[in-house]
């Protein structure tokens, strides 16, 4: 691990802790010698991280310290990149938008020193399939999850099927091909999921559904697990 790094998980480690760590047990998690933690303490203290230390009770990262923005090791940058970079080309338009957006500004955030990461990308999301496009704006659906709101919708089934339903979305799931809104479904009084491809329109209500979404999530994933263990 190099130093930058090592820094890095310094302040991490004591960012996560609620009392007081030991000089021991941070190295023994950073895997690293006392005295080499010795010499990485002093650098975050002369750099002016407020860390506090006491002999015999440890170190303590003072509260409310914030890092500087995207500080970030080479494989966190790497994996960052790699992500959005699948989300512009398998996700909804606005928000492959989004994720080029993003690759632009951490491009232009990052130290030099990291840059070359980016520039020369030894990693790259690779797809042999065409993805199945929707006849209207995903990022409406998106809004509706964000703001907890109902959503009218026509779907079409695999049967061709037609039916109006009012929904409770509560997650977009993004798969190779498609992607899935999983909801609560008022018609089926029950948890449905319905491909984005197949709904023919979308309409946002104004009335919020009553419950909370994390709520609404861990019912799902309860559920979930119920039906296939």
């Amino acid at each position: 691990m190099r130093r930058a790094e090592r820094l890095f998980q310094i302040i991490q480690v004591l960012r996560s802790k609620r009392r007081a760590v030991t000089g021991r047990a941070l190295a023994e998690e950073l895997e690293i010698s006392l005295r080499t933690l010795y010499r990485d303490i002093a650098e975050l203290i002369a750099q002016r991280v407020p860390i506090r230390g006491e002999a015999g009770v440890g170190y303590v990262l003072e509260a409310g310290y914030d890092m500087p923005p995207l500080m970030l090791t080479p494989d966190e940058l790497e994996a960052a990149v790699l992500g959005a970079a699948w989300v512009a080309t398998r996700g909804d338009p606005s928000l492959a938008r989004g994720a080029r957006d993003l690759i632009a500004k951490i491009t232009e955030s990052i130290p030099p020193p990291l840059r070359p990461i980016l520039l020369d990308a030894g990693l790259r999301p690779l797809s042999f399939k065409p993805v199945a496009m929707e006849g209207f704006d995903v990022s409406e659906l998106r809004a509706a999850i964000r703001d907890r709101r109902k959503v009218a919708i026509a779907y079409e089934d695999v049967d061709q099927q037609s039916s109006t339903r009012t929904i409770w979305p509560i997650f977009i799931g993004y798969t190779e091909e498609i992607r899935i809104v999983a909801a609560w479904c008022e018609w089926r009084r029950d948890f449905r999921h319905f491909r984005t491809d197949r709904i023919r329109s979308v309409r946002v209500m104004d009335e919020r559904y009553p419950e909370r979404t994390a709520v609404l999530r861990k019912r799902w994933e309860a559920l979930r697990r119920s039906r296939h263990p």
